[in-house]
């Protein structure tokens, strides 16, 4: 008597691809491949040489379970417990936000900031509020190869996060001061050079409309009240408190919230030399704002 024909490596993605597709998961032919490489801890070079090797049924339930997942609305990056961001990659897991492209274009500015400060500063103090993951932190540490002239700390409501985040710190081999506190409620009494930050913008009756595998990220990552705009405001009352005369905040926005965030941190001369950076899309990404140091 035979046995049930085993499946190969093309076969098994060309259905999972199939099975995606007919659930309207995006990226498909990408998801498919990623997960299986995952699953037989390969490289995608390994499925195209080996595309027709025959794979045990184990291996099919198991990449078929995680297969299901997405079509649930789990993230990939849950699944496989990494994502890249900035060349770099991140453990990520279900308490944090899943590192996002576009965000690459805040650390970026970020980075030229800090060299800035470097031309006239011996030491470059910055804040990373609502870290998550710590990939903003973690990345720019990264990039000025741990120097210790460079002190990055890193803040978030939520242990869990903080925890993932100390763990991508490690793996990257960077210091990283973290601090769990609700925006600047348990803030050290200090002052920053840089406030960088992404916080939660996107507006609450916005969020039930996202895909699946947005929705299924961390709500408290997500929700930034009725207008998208409550943690700008926060941030805009409270970092002048914590920032150098000469000091500068950044941050990642919405693809509609500009004039909204940046008439609130120019207003009653609060910040100057406001300027906004559009994304590879060429949407508004991101605001700068330097310091009034003639504001009290």
């Amino acid at each position: 008597m035979y046995g049930k024909r085993k499946m190969n490596i093309k076969e098994l993605m060309a259905e999972s691809i199939k099975l995606l597709k007919q659930n309207n998961i995006a990226d498909a032919n990408i998801k498919s491949r990623v997960l299986l490489q995952y699953v037989l801890n390969v490289d995608k070079n390994y499925l195209l040489v080996h595309s027709d090797a025959k794979l045990d049924d184990n291996i099919k339930t198991k990449y078929m379970k995680y297969v299901k997942q997405l079509i649930q609305g789990k993230p990939l990056q849950y699944i496989t417990k990494t994502q890249e961001f900035m060349g770099i990659n991140f453990c990520v897991d279900e308490n944090v936000l899943v590192p996002q492209p576009d965000t690459e274009i805040l650390v970026e500015e970020t980075i030229k900031q800090i060299e800035n400060k470097f031309k006239t500063k011996e030491k470059v103090k910055v804040l990373d509020l609502c870290t998550g993951s710590g990939a903003i932190a973690v990345s720019i540490k990264k990039h000025f190869c741990n120097e210790r002239k460079l002190e990055i700390y890193g803040l978030d409501i939520s242990k869990q996060a903080l925890n993932i985040a100390k763990i991508n710190a490690k793996n990257n081999d960077v210091e990283i001061h973290f601090i769990e506190s609700d925006m600047f409620e348990k803030m050290p009494n200090m002052k920053f050079d840089l406030i960088v930050s992404n916080p939660p913008y996107i507006e609450t009756s916005t969020i039930k409309k996202l895909s699946n595998d947005v929705k299924n990220q961390p709500y408290i990552a997500l929700n930034g009240g009725e207008d998208g705009l409550d943690f700008y405001r926060v941030i805009c009352k409270e970092s002048k408190k914590y920032l150098e005369n000469d000091g500068v905040v950044l941050l990642e926005i919405g693809y509609n919230q500009k004039e909204s965030v940046i008439k609130q941190f120019a207003e009653n001369n609060r910040y100057k030399d406001i300027v906004c950076i559009k994304d590879l899309a060429g949407n508004d990404r991101v605001i700068i704002c330097k310091n009034n140091e003639y504001c009290i």
